[in-house]
């Protein structure tokens, strides 16, 4: 079992940049794929990026293609949503998830973990 905790949101401009990070529990955290997800205002949870759980490849949502990398840091048991220029389209309360031994799937209901979220606005 793992807690996931992000951390990292707020309000910035169009353009700027912001860093996430979601910190786990767990002495196991390096078995789980990890991914983000968002979900803006009267919109679907939608997948933004993911991480295989041997962190050999990552995936990416079209939409943030080339301008949000995913990493991880199993020693401090964390991962990370680098965004860069960042688009008011990008406003939405952002989640990431874990699933034990996952290839980083980008569909929400193969991750049984989920943090509380952590919300991003980005004004124009």
């Amino acid at each position: 079992q793992v807690q996931l905790v992000e951390s990292g949101g707020g309000l910035v401009q169009a353009g700027a940049t912001l860093r996430l990070s979601c910190a786990g529990s767990g002495r196991t955290f390096s078995s789980y794929a990890l991914a983000w997800f968002r979900q803006a205002p009267g919109k679907e949870r939608e997948f933004v990026a993911a991480i295989r759980w041997s962190g050999t490849s990552t995936y990416y949502a079209d939409s943030v293609k080339g301008r949000f990398t995913i990493s991880r840091d199993n020693v401090k048991n964390t991962v990370y949503l680098q965004m860069n220029s960042l688009k008011p389209e990008d406003t939405a309360v952002y989640y990431c998830a874990a699933e034990l031994y996952g290839l980083g799937s980008s569909l929400s209901r193969k991750y049984v973990y989920w943090g509380q979220g952590t919300q991003v606005t980005i004004s124009s």
